[in-house]
């Protein structure tokens, strides 16, 4: 939720400013702790900063009202060396800062668990991003000397990403590579556009850019399949976008067409989860295979064997 708070009397607080506004003192004194505060496009963690009579300040709220605090675990640590670590990330969880919470996100549990278990945190840098409900292996670099040959290899495709989708309804194939283009629609939302789209401009600015997805049926079930991703290229929301655009979107996708209950109960989350991560080490160039469970609701007791099929 976002509001715009015009200043008219100069020189005002940014905590006076916001309690005149806002509800309680309380409040605007969490909204500024929380990051949650901007003013002309920066964000501003200072209670007592003055404001300019022409400031323009925007608050900006957790869209379902939650602030979410993870916690890292050693338990999540799926592989660390001393240039990188990978987590298995939790579902309902950010990686990132959000312009409405500079504090709820897993890189910042991440540096606080560091902290704590070896007295101080690295420099860490996400190789890659999650969606909030996509569960799975998340990496990142401990190590600046090494973000951009990460960064590189992300970018060239020498890193193999493997996804395991619970999607909706019964697909009519068994294997499919399939290639659209990708972009923001008029509404800012991320949608598929044609191939023969690739390149085009945008009116609000940027280009169709390609987006190729290899998918593969591991499993049917009455009134949904198994699938496993492979993404070929890096784009934003790529296997959701794709397996709605094929009529089959995850089950809990709702923001892509996907039912939000499933066999008579209400689904929170849509099921995607990044389950195997394939790239050279950045440093050594040593293959590094890191993997995380498979969730429950892929079913899988031997995911090895199942996906090698």
């Amino acid at each position: 939720m976002l509001v715009t708070i015009p200043i008219t009397d100069p020189g005002v607080s940014l905590r006076d400013a916001l309690t005149a506004a806002l509800v309680s003192e309380g409040e605007a004194a969490w909204l500024i702790a929380r990051g949650g505060v901007w003013v002309n496009g920066r964000r501003v963690r200072d209670p007592d900063v003055r404001l300019p009579v022409d400031a323009t300040v925007v608050v900006q709220r957790p869209p379902d009202g939650i602030y979410r605090d993870p916690v890292v675990t050693s338990a999540m640590i799926r592989y660390e060396d001393a240039d990188l670590i990978a987590l298995d990330k939790p579902i309902d969880t950010y990686v990132e800062a959000t312009p409405w919470d500079a504090e709820g996100h897993l890189r910042a549990a991440l540096a606080h668990f560091l902290e704590v278990r070896d007295g101080s945190a690295p420099p860490l840098h996400l190789a890659h991003r999650l969606d909030r409900d996509t569960s799975g292996v998340l990496l990142l670099s401990k190590a600046p000397d090494v973000n951009a040959a990460l960064q590189r290899a992300f970018r060239e495709g020498a890193v193999r990403k493997t996804y395991l989708a619970l999607c909706a309804g019964l697909p009519a194939f068994d294997e499919i590579e399939i290639e659209t283009g990708h972009g923001r629609g008029r509404g800012g939302v991320f949608r598929v556009f044609p191939h023969e789209e690739i390149g085009r401009a945008l009116p609000q600015g940027g280009t169709v850019k390609a987006m190729r997805t290899r998918l593969r049926v591991v499993r049917r079930m009455d009134d949904a399949a198994l699938a496993c991703a492979t993404p070929l290229t890096g784009r934003t929301h790529q296997i959701r976008l794709h397996l709605a655009f094929l009529g089959h979107p995850l089950i809990g996708d709702v923001k892509y067409g996907g039912p939000s209950t499933w066999r008579g109960v209400v689904v929170q989350h849509h099921h995607l989860h990044a389950w195997r991560l394939e790239l050279p080490h950045p440093r050594s160039g040593t293959a590094l295979i890191i993997e995380s469970p498979a969730p429950t609701w892929a079913n899988l007791p031997d995911a090895k064997t199942l996906l090698a099929r």
